[in-house]
C-alpha cells in the first residue's frame, strides 16, 4: 500500500511582535503605508502542508511518499525526513531556486502579517507513478502547486485511486470550473469551515451540491472539533491537549490522523477521532513538526477522549 500527499515543503520562518500593528498603521495614510516592526522572537521551522501531513502520519508508523519541489536551500529539511524514515523519491530538487518560505510576523493580538515566496514551489512535482494500486493506495491532494493541484486529482481519477482534496489556502486561486473538477470523484472533500463557505461561494454550490460530487466532506470546527458530512451529519469532539502554545498545524496533524484511521480500515467518524488526537499534541509546541508520541501515549490520550 502506498500513501501519497501532495501539497507544499516550506520553511516557516516565525517572527513574535510584542506590540499592536494597529499602533503603528495610521487608517487616513493607508495609501502611503511605510512601516517596520522591531520583533523580539524569530524562529525557523519546517512547514508545509504535505511536509506537516508526512510528519505526523511518520509518527503514527507510516512512510508517505511527499509528492512536492524544494530548493537549493532543502538539506536541512531533507535530514530532518530522512531521520522520520520518510523517503524522498517525490521531492524534486532545483538547484537554481529556494525552498517556499513563509514569513509570518504575530502581534500581541494574535493578529498576523505573512509573507509568501512560492519559490521551487512555482515547478510542478513531476512524479512518475511507478504502480497505483486501485484497492489499497490512497492519495491526499493538499494546497502546493495549482498545476499538480489539477493534474493528481486527473490520474487518481484515472487509476481508481481513493483521493483526498484538501485546497486549503489555495482557494483563491482556482475558478469554479477548476474548483469542480477537482472535487468531482474525490473521496473526501476536507476543510476548516471558513474555506468550505469560500468553496461555496466560487462555484455556486451548496453543501448538499457538492456532496453529490464526492463521498464526504469534513469540516474541521477548531476548538469544537469536526464534522462528517455523508448523509447524517456526525459531529467529532476533540481531545484535550496538556496544554495550548500555537494551534498552527494543527489541521495538517488532524489529516496525518483521519488518513491512518482509513489505511487501518476503522469508519470514518473512528478515523476523524484519530485526527482530533493527532491534532492535540501538535497544539502542544509552537511549530508543525515539533511534536512527539508513542503508539502507547497516542492511545491513552484517545481513550481519555474518545473511550477504546
Amino acid at each position: 500500500m502506498s500513501i501519497y500527499i501532495s501539497g507544499s515543503i516550506a520553511y516557516d520562518r516565525i517572527m513574535n511582535f510584542p506590540g499592536k500593528f494597529s499602533d503603528h498603521i495610521l487608517p487616513d495614510k493607508i495609501h502611503i503605508l511605510n512601516v517596520c516592526f522591531l520583533i523580539d522572537r524569530l524562529e525557523e521551522k519546517r512547514g508545509g502542508t504535505a511536509g506537516n501531513i508526512a510528519y505526523s502520519l511518520s509518527l503514527l508508523g507510516e512512510k508517505p511518499i511527499i509528492l512536492s519541489a524544494a530548493g537549493k536551500d532543502f538539506d536541512r529539511y531533507e535530514e530532518a525526513l530522512l531521520k522520520a524514515g520518510l523517503p524522498l523519491e517525490g521531492i524534486k530538487k532545483f538547484d537554481d531556486l529556494f525552498t517556499a518560505s513563509a514569513y509570518i510576523t504575530t502581534d500581541q493580538n494574535d493578529n498576523q502579517i505573512t509573507g509568501f515566496n512560492p519559490g521551487a514551489m512555482t515547478n510542478r512535482c513531476g512524479y512518475e507513478f511507478k504502480h497505483l494500486d486501485p484497492a489499497k493506495d490512497i492519495a491526499l491532494v493538499s494546497p502546493g502547486n495549482k498545476d499538480d493541484m489539477i493534474e493528481l486529482p486527473r490520474a487518481y481519477r484515472a487509476a481508481g485511486i481513493r483521493y483526498i482534496f484538501d485546497p486549503g489556502q489555495q482557494i483563491p486561486v482556482f475558478n469554479a470550473e477548476e474548483m469542480l473538477e477537482c472535487i468531482t470523484g474525490a473521496y473526501m472533500l476536507v476543510t476548516n469551515d471558513y474555506e468550505l463557505e469560500m468553496i461555496m461561494n466560487t462555484t455556486g454550490c451548496t453543501k448538499a451540491q457538492l456532496l453529490e460530487k464526492c463521498d464526504y466532506i469534513i469540516t474541521t470546527l477548531g476548538e469544537n472539533g469536526s464534522r462528517i458530512d455523508n448523509g447524517s451529519p456526525i459531529q467529532v469532539g476533540i481531545a484535550q491537549p496538556e496544554v495550548v502554545q500555537d494551534p498552527t498545524g494543527a489541521g495538517d496533524a488532524f489529516r496525518a490522523g483521519l488518513i491512518k484511521g482509513i489505511v487501518d480500515g476503522k469508519s470514518i467518524e473512528e478515523a476523524a477521532r484519530m485526527g482530533a488526537v493527532c491534532a492535540s499534541y501538535c497544539i502542544e509546541h509552537y511549530g508543525t513538526q515539533e511534536h512527539v508520541f508513542t503508539q502507547e501515549s497516542f492511545a491513552a490520550r484517545h481513550s481519555a477522549a474518545f473511550g477504546k
